[in-house]
C-alpha cells in the first residue's frame, strides 16, 4: 500500500506498517519495499526502504531527476554502467545522476537495506532496463 501523497505536517512513519513486494521484472528475484513518501508532481520526491535478501539485484535503471541511495544495514553493492562496483556500508550515501544507468543491491553473503529518494519527472520516478 503506497502513502497517499506527500503529508502537510510533521508525520512519523513508522517502520513495518506497509511492506509490500516490489513489482515483477525489476530484479534479479522478489524483494521487498516500503514506501515512506509519494510525490504526485513534478518535483515531488518519493522516497521508499529496500529490503533484499542476499545476491538479490535490481535490473539496469535511470532516475530522470537521479537518485539519493543511504545504506541503512547489510552489505551492499552499486555500479553505474562502465564504471567500478563499489561496496556500500551501512552508513554510506550514493548519488546518481539524472539519466545515469546503474544497478544496486545486496552482496552475495549479506541481506542489505537501503533508503532511496528520486524526485518525479512527466510523472516517473525511473525508468527500468534490461537485467544486469
Amino acid at each position: 500500500m503506497s502513502a497517499p501523497g506527500l503529508p502537510h505536517e510533521m508525520t512519523v512513519i513508522r517502520a513495518g506498517r506497509a511492506i509490500e513486494n516490489a513489482p515483477d521484472g525489476i530484479a534479479s528475484a522478489p524483494f521487498r519495499v516500503e514506501h515512506l513518501i509519494t510525490g504526485e508532481q513534478d518535483g515531488e520526491p518519493t522516497a521508499m526502504r529496500a529490503m533484499l535478501d542476499p545476491g538479490v539485484r535490481t535490473h539496469w535503471h535511470s532516475h530522470p531527476r537521479g537518485q539519493l541511495l543511504l545504506a541503512v544495514s547489510g552489505s551492499g553493492l552499486a555500479q553505474k554502467r562502465s564504471g567500478p562496483l563499489v561496496k556500500l556500508n551501512p552508513g554510506d550515501a550514493v548519488w546518481f545522476a539524472p539519466g545515469e544507468l546503474h544497478w544496486h543491491g545486496a552482496s552475495e553473503a549479506d541481506a542489505f537495506v537501503y533508503v532511496s529518494v528520486q524526485a518525479l519527472q512527466a510523472g516517473r520516478a525511473v525508468q527500468w532496463h534490461e537485467p544486469v
